[in-house]
C-alpha cells in the first residue's frame, strides 16, 4: 500500500505570493535553462538530421532506432489490429465520429455577407501538412491521437503526420496506432520528445517539414513548440494536465476527491487544484484524499503528483474563488456549486469549464465532443483549445459590382486621403474614368 499525499492547504489570503506570480507568468515552469537545453538538441537535428534523431532515441528513449524504421510500416499497423478488442476499436470510433460532428459544426459557422453589391465569402482554406505530436512511451493516449487528427482530417488537411514516443521495446501502442489507422492519418513515426518536434519542423532525410504543430507533450515537447514557432507554426504550449475545481458546500467530497485523482494519475507534474468557500468540505476532501490514495492502482504516481502540485484554496466569499479561477487560468474547470451555469458565466480564462456534478473531465476527454487537447501553465488567458479552426485560414473572397464600389468611393477618398496615400484612391476613381 501506497503513502497517503501530502497536500497543501491555504487560506486565500496566505496564498504564498511568489506561488501566484510564476503562474501569472505564462509557461513559468519552462526555465532559461530548459530552453537551452531543449535548444541544443533542435540544433543537432536541424544539422545532422536522421542521425541526431537515432543518437537522441538512444540516449533519451533506450531505443535503437535507425532511419529506415522510424515510420509505422503497414504491417505494424495491421499486427495492432490483433492486439487490441473490439469494445477498444468501437470506443475510439465513438470518440472520433463525436469530435468529427462537433467540428463539423464548428467549420460551418464561417458564413457569406451580401451588402449593397458586394458579396464576401470568408472560406476556410486547409494548411496542406500538419504534424500532431502525441505522447506515449510506457504510457499510450489514443485519445490524444483523435483529438489532433480528427479535426485536421475534417479541415481537409491533405497530409497528416504523426509523431509519438514508442515503449522500451521500440514500439507504438497498438491503440495508438489502431487510432491512427481508423482516423486516418497519413503518416506515423516512432519518435517523441524535443527531437521528434525539431524534426516536424525543419525535416530529416526520412521525415519531410510540415507547416504547422500541434499536440500536447511534457515541458521538453512544450519548449520544443515555442522555439520552432519562429519557423513554423504551432497550435499553443499545451503541457502537463490540469484540474481546478471551483466548489461550494454543495458538492460531494467524494466526487471532488475522484476528479482530483483522476488528473493527479496522468504523471508527478499534473496539477489537480480545488477552490472552495466551504472548510468542511476542503477538509473531507483531504479526509477523502487520504484515505482513497494509498490503495488506488497507481497509488504512488496519484500521490506525487497531490503531494507535488496538488492545492486547496479556502475563499471566505465566491467573488473570491472566482477571481482566483481567472488568475488561475486552468485548463480544466470544473464548477460543482450552486447555480453553476451563472457562476460559469463570469469565468474569463479557462480551457474548458464544466458545469456540474455530471459534467467530469473524464467525460471530456473520452466521449462529450469537446477536444481535450487545451492550453496549460496559464495560457488558457490568451489561448482557446484545439479545433478545426487551428487547422484551416480562413481566405476572403470579394465580388464587388459597379454600383456596390460606387457606394464605397467617397469613402475610399477620405480614408486614403487622411493616410497620406492619394493613389489609392486614384486607382478606385480611375475605373470610372475609364468608362467616360
Amino acid at each position: 500500500m501506497d503513502k497517503p499525499p501530502v497536500i497543501r492547504v491555504w487560506k486565500a489570503s496566505e496564498i504564498p505570493p511568489e506561488w501566484i506570480r510564476k503562474r501569472r507568468i505564462m509557461g513559468g515552469e519552462l526555465t532559461e535553462e530548459l530552453e537551452t537545453h531543449v535548444k541544443a538538441i533542435i540544433d543537432e537535428v536541424r544539422k545532422r538530421g536522421d542521425p541526431a534523431i537515432t543518437e537522441f532515441s538512444k540516449k533519451f528513449d533506450d531505443i535503437n532506432l535507425t532511419a529506415k524504421n522510424f515510420r509505422v510500416t503497414k504491417e505494424e499497423i495491421s499486427n495492432a489490429y490483433r492486439l487490441v478488442s473490439k469494445e477498444q476499436i468501437s470506443a475510439i470510433e465513438f470518440l472520433k465520429e463525436k469530435i468529427e460532428n462537433m467540428e463539423r459544426r464548428l467549420l460551418k459557422q464561417i458564413k457569406i455577407t451580401i451588402e449593397n453589391g458586394v458579396k464576401i465569402r470568408s472560406l476556410p482554406i486547409p494548411i496542406q501538412s500538419v504534424g500532431c505530436y502525441v505522447p506515449g512511451g510506457e504510457a499510450a493516449y489514443p485519445s490524444t491521437l483523435v483529438m489532433t487528427v480528427t479535426p485536421a482530417k475534417v479541415a481537409g488537411v491533405p497530409r497528416v503526420a504523426v509523431c509519438s514516443p514508442p515503449t522500451s521495446r521500440g514500439k507504438i501502442n497498438p491503440l495508438t496506432l489502431v487510432a491512427a489507422d481508423i482516423c486516418k492519418a497519413d503518416e506515423i513515426y516512432k519518435i517523441g520528445g524535443a527531437h521528434a518536434i525539431a524534426a516536424l519542423a525543419y525535416g530529416t532525410e526520412s521525415i519531410k517539414p510540415v507547416m504547422k504543430i500541434v499536440g500536447p507533450g511534457n515541458k521538453y515537447v512544450t519548449m520544443a513548440k515555442l522555439l520552432v514557432s519562429r519557423n513554423v507554426a504551432i497550435d499553443m504550449p499545451a503541457g502537463p494536465s490540469e484540474i481546478l475545481i471551483l466548489a461550494d458546500e454543495t458538492a460531494d467530497p467524494q466526487i471532488v476527491a475522484l476528479d482530483m485523482i483522476s488528473q493527479a494519475e496522468h504523471g508527478a507534474d499534473s496539477i489537480s487544484g480545488l477552490v472552495t468557500t466551504s472548510k468542511e468540505l476542503a477538509e473531507n476532501v483531504v479526509k477523502e484524499l487520504e484515505m482513497r490514495v494509498p490503495s488506488l492502482r497507481k497509488g504512488k504516481t496519484v500521490a506525487d503528483a497531490l503531494s507535488k502540485n496538488g492545492f486547496i484554496i479556502i475563499c471566505e466569499r465566491l467573488n473570491e474563488a472566482i477571481e482566483f479561477v481567472n488568475t488561475f487560468a486552468p485548463e480544466h474547470l470544473e464548477i460543482i456549486a450552486k447555480n453553476s451555469v451563472k457562476i460559469a458565466g463570469e469565468i474569463t480564462s479557462a480551457g474548458i469549464v464544466l458545469e456540474g456534478q455530471y459534467a467530469p473531465v473524464s467525460a471530456s476527454d473520452y466521449g462529450i465532443g469537446t477536444n481535450h487537447v487545451l492550453p496549460t501553465s496559464g495560457y488558457g488567458h490568451v489561448f482557446s483549445g484545439l479545433s478545426v479552426l487551428d487547422f484551416v485560414k480562413r481566405v476572403s473572397f470579394v465580388e464587388c459590382s459597379k454600383k456596390g464600389l460606387l457606394r464605397l468611393m467617397d469613402n475610399v477618398k477620405v480614408l486614403a486621403e487622411a493616410e497620406n496615400l492619394p493613389n489609392h484612391f486614384l486607382a478606385v476613381e480611375g475605373r470610372f474614368k475609364l468608362e467616360k
